[in-house]
């Protein structure tokens, strides 16, 4: 069997890998974002108020579409560490957020992250609806700067 010389190898797998790592980068990227988003979930069913609070940043703005007795719609505002204290005082598992990622959209340092999920309340279904994150990459971390999600009963795909 004869050897192939190196420089032979070399001009035939030097574009595959100029090819790969500009893919491999843009999906790490993704995965970064997709990570943050995943931590905060993981935070929430693992009732770990300080994990929580290390997604978001220190400006981080949190709000929610919600609906008075008389039907009426509202913007109801939350802080981050008052939404930190609500899920450390929950045991393990009582907080399940399943999410789905619908569409991710990165441009240099700002992330879109579109999320419908189905939220489980000490195993049982509660709501539905869409999460709306705006995430900011600051001294080389991604975090969540803006988080603004729609809640209902019905309807929830299966």
């Amino acid at each position: 069997m004869k050897k192939i010389p190196a420089a032979v190898l070399s001009l035939f797998l030097l574009p595959f890998l100029f090819l790969y790592s500009g893919s491999l980068q843009a999906q790490t990227t993704e995965d970064s974002v997709k990570a943050v988003v995943n931590n905060l979930f993981t935070a929430m069913k693992t009732a770990n108020g300080p994990a929580l609070v290390e997604a978001f940043a220190d400006s981080a703005i949190l709000q929610t579409i919600a609906q008075n007795k008389n039907g009426e719609k509202y913007i109801r505002n939350e802080q981050v560490k008052s939404f930190a204290s609500s899920i450390s005082a929950l045991k393990s598992g009582d907080a399940d957020e399943r999410i789905s990622f619908e569409t991710i959209k990165i441009d240099a340092d700002l992330a879109l992250v579109w999320t419908p999920y189905k939220f489980y309340y000490k195993g049982n279904f509660s709501h539905c609806g869409v999460n709306s994150f705006h995430l900011v990459r600051l001294n080389g971390k991604w975090k969540i700067q803006y988080l603004i999600d729609t809640r209902r009963k019905a309807p929830c795909e299966p």
